[in-house]
């Protein structure tokens, strides 16, 4: 998938921030600077700029402009990453983009009761099974299950439900991660549905316990008026 514009010129700008070539409480170029640059609109630099200052990389002072943030952090913020490739998101969050590696395996298998439930079909029916596991400069970064029906489209999904919490992994996630048993981690589940509430995807995913800062969430709402 591609990725929005400002969430690439973000994505530029944190590992340029992160491997130190942008020093810290440097200032960074006027918006219409950085919109000349890239070749975008005023309005692209700025939700970028958004973006940078939600995951804790820069700040702002009035009348003088933005800066390099003294301690960078760094935060997880949803939805900007959930429909991105992981190359993608790690990439845009690593110092270095050439250290980072993305193994897939993708295979199709029987449904149990679970997933039958989830997705309304009948227990041994045919479902996509891919296991992402994502490392930053030889650590490991994550590791995820995704299930979808064969030939399901998930950019179609129109809401996006997140649960975190801090749990001991599954084995193969415990084994990915390097982490000894019993240890807790910061899990995601990720459910991507139609607005009828029908699943298209189902991910579980795994990261070290100290892999982020803090996660950020964001949704439209609808107002009642």
């Amino acid at each position: 998938m591609s990725e929005p514009a400002y969430v690439r010129i973000a994505g530029e700008i944190a590992r340029e921030i992160r491997s130190g070539a942008r020093p810290v409480r440097s200032q960074l170029p006027s918006y219409s600077e950085l919109a000349k640059q890239h070749n975008v609109s005023d309005i692209v630099i700025r939700r970028a700029m958004e973006l940078l200052l939600r995951q804790g990389l820069v700040y702002t002072v009035e009348r003088r402009g933005t800066f390099v943030a003294s301690r960078p952090t760094l935060v997880r913020v949803s939805p900007e990453r959930q429909m991105e490739d992981p190359e993608v998101t790690y990439t845009n969050e690593s110092a270095d983009e050439d250290q980072v590696t993305i193994d897939r395996e993708t295979s199709i298998v029987q449904a149990d009761r679970e997933l039958a439930e989830i997705f309304g079909i009948e227990i041994g029916d045919d479902i996509e099974h891919q296991i992402v596991m994502a490392s930053d400069r030889g650590r490991p970064a994550s590791i995820s299950d995704s299930y979808q029906l064969p030939g399901t489209d998930v950019a179609t999904a129109e809401v996006l439900e997140e649960t975190v919490a801090d749990r001991p992994p599954v084995p193969t996630h415990a084994e990915w991660l390097e982490v000894p048993t019993g240890e807790l981690v910061k899990t995601v589940r990720q459910r991507f549905l139609l607005a009828d509430g029908r699943v298209l995807m189902l991910s579980d995913v795994s990261y070290p316990k100290d892999r982020y800062d803090s996660f950020v969430f964001r949704m439209v709402l609808d107002p009642q008026v």
